[in-house]
């Protein structure tokens, strides 16, 4: 099993997965507020340099070399300025890049490839599972000579599946990237994801309701692809059950963030 520890940088706690630890990684948590990914890449490694997108929820996947240098932002805040191209993930071209994403109730996923070395790190909720953007960045990082094999993938702490509710109809929009599903017939939809072993759909006692597991069906989408479980750490942290830790926007509907982000090799 993969374990995960807490660390800490000036009495400030973050997290680290075993299964990244041949890489400079983090999960920060809400304490390293309004701290900016330039400021947070000195922490993992002082000379690397930092790239961030502008995230939209989709699924667009970007590297370096399309992605102007992060300017240190004063404030920290997830919205960047005028020139950070819209994305929702970043892999690395080379080594000492670190890349980010920022979350806060959706899932941070830190990519490594144990032979090239190369990274990345992928905002994945609701919608972006949706439209798969982790088999998305996977894509890229195969186009770039990465096997599935050597693939080492991190997701980090986000809203669990045992208090995300959502509409049938979310459930089964993101449902459908990983069964055969009628998306017109809701009610039998959600049936057939119900009956799926380890299903990532839970009751919910308001009728039209469901709670749903994004990280569970990200892991699934993996799964599928051909990744294997061991190849796969799923942090256990709730941000939603975590405010001494964690931002979540369902619990506080506050814009505020997390980041998490890597170092490649």
């Amino acid at each position: 099993m993969h374990t995960w520890h807490w660390r800490t940088w000036n009495n400030l706690p973050y997290l680290t997965c075993s299964l990244l630890d041949s890489w400079p990684h983090g999960f920060f948590t809400q304490h390293y507020a309004p701290r900016s990914p330039a400021e947070l890449t000195q922490i993992l490694h002082p000379t690397a340099q930092p790239y961030r997108v502008k995230q939209v929820h989709g699924n667009i996947v970007l590297a370096p070399s399309e992605v102007m240098l992060t300017e240190q932002e004063p404030d920290g805040s997830a919205s960047p300025g005028i020139g950070i191209p819209a994305a929702d993930g970043l892999i690395t071209e080379q080594g000492g890049q670190s890349v980010w994403v920022c979350s806060a109730d959706c899932t941070p996923v830190l990519i490594a490839d144990a032979q090239t070395g190369q990274v990345a790190a992928v905002h994945a909720g609701w919608r972006g599972t949706a439209l798969k953007i982790l088999p998305q960045a996977i894509a890229r990082l195969q186009a770039q000579g990465s096997r599935l094999q050597d693939l080492r993938i991190a997701m980090g702490p986000a809203i669990a599946g045992e208090v995300y509710q959502v509409s049938e109809q979310v459930a089964v929009e993101v449902g459908a990237t990983i069964a055969a599903l009628d998306t017109t017939e809701l009610k039998k939809a959600v049936t057939i994801l119900h009956q799926l072993p380890n299903s990532p759909i839970l009751d919910d006692p308001q009728p039209g309701r469901v709670r749903l597991d994004v990280r569970r069906v990200n892991a699934l989408q993996l799964e599928q692809l051909g990744v294997r479980p061991e190849q796969v750490a799923i942090a256990p942290h709730c941000t939603y059950q975590n405010p001494e830790h964690f931002f979540s926007y369902r619990r506080s509907q506050e814009k505020k963030a997390q980041w998490s982000g890597i170092v490649s090799g």
